[in-house]
Order: C-alpha cells, then structure tokens, then sequence
C-alpha cells in the first residue's frame, strides 16, 4: 500500500482550506484518510501552516510520500531538514546530539524570518492606513478651502461697492428731496 501525505480541500467556493492528512494513494483527494496530521490556509498572509511535526516526521520517516506541495510546507516547517539529519546520525555521519543542536539553530533562525515578515507586513500595512488617512485630511482641508473661497466671492458679489453704497445713500436721500419739492408746488 503506497501511502501520501497530501492535502484534502476543505472550505466555501474561493476560499479554500486544506487538511494536511495521511492517506492510501488510491483513496480520492477529500475521501478516507489515515490521519489527519495538520491544516493548511492560504488565504492569509503569510499562509497558515498549522502541522503537528512529530506525527510529520514519523510519517516521513515510516516511507509515506508527501506531494509538492506537502513537502515544500514541511521543509518550510523543518521535518524534511530533520529527516536528513536523522539520516545523518543513522549512518552515523553525526551524533543525535549534533543533530538537535543544529535543528534547534535552523528552527530559531527560521522563527526569526518568519516573525520578522510578520512585522515587515502589519508595518507595512499600518503606514498604508497612515498614508490613507493623511490624503483624505488634505483633501478634507482642499475642500475646506474651497468651500471658504466660494463662500467669499459670495459675500463679495452680494456686498454693495463702496460707490454703490454712496449711489444708494444718495438715491435714498434724492427721492426725499424730490417729495419735498413736490410738495411746495
């Protein structure tokens, strides 16, 4: 029995999640399965890699295939670096001890990048808002200033001129003096 460590799809239309399980070579992509050792979401960013590595490596290690995808998310996750030094100390190229020592480096350095993506991505992210944010004030502000300016010409084309004000002081004055003429004829 030829035994996969492949992906069983799982999740709505266009948002798809994956089980990272075991399975028999011959059973279909999201029917029976031997076990399910971890999950797998794409739709984040970095992509979710939730896989137990202890039941990985036994898999592994036990001859189970894993597809192209699998096996890029283990040796993201380290399993694959881990059967080679396991390999390594059966042969007897190195010590366990040798092994755990370097895995441990390899896994912290590897925490380390990931951490520092995760960083590098809310980061960026928060400065896009910051920047979102700074280009609606100044189109908030452009508004504003607009708004005033049109409110000015306003006020400016309905305030009487300092000529029309006299012509209209004059012409108020004028029909008085023109009634009182009347009246002395």
């Amino acid at each position: 029995m030829a035994v996969k460590i492949r992906l069983a799809r799982r999740g709505r239309k266009k948002r798809a999640m994956y089980d990272v399980v075991v399975a028999d070579a011959r059973a279909p992509r999201d029917g029976r399965f031997i076990e399910k050792i971890g999950t797998y979401n794409p739709n984040t960013d970095p992509a979710s890699i939730n896989i137990n590595n202890e039941k990985a490596f036994d898999w592994v290690m036990k001859g189970a295939q894993p597809t192209d995808t699998v096996k890029a998310m283990l040796s993201y996750r380290g399993v694959m670096y881990r059967k080679h030094l396991q390999i390594g100390v059966i042969k007897g190229a190195l010590t366990q001890e040798q092994a755990d020592a370097k895995l441990a480096e390899w896994v912290e350095a590897k925490e380390a990048k990931i951490s520092g993506k995760v960083e590098s991505l809310s980061k960026a992210q928060a400065d896009a808002k910051k920047a979102k944010l700074e280009a609606e004030t100044k189109v908030k502000e452009a508004r504003a200033e607009a708004l005033a300016a049109k409110q000015a010409e306003e006020e400016a084309a309905n305030a009487p001129t300092e000529e029309e004000a006299e012509a209209e002081e004059a012409g108020q004055d004028a029909p008085a003096e023109e009634s009182e003429e009347k009246t002395e004829e």
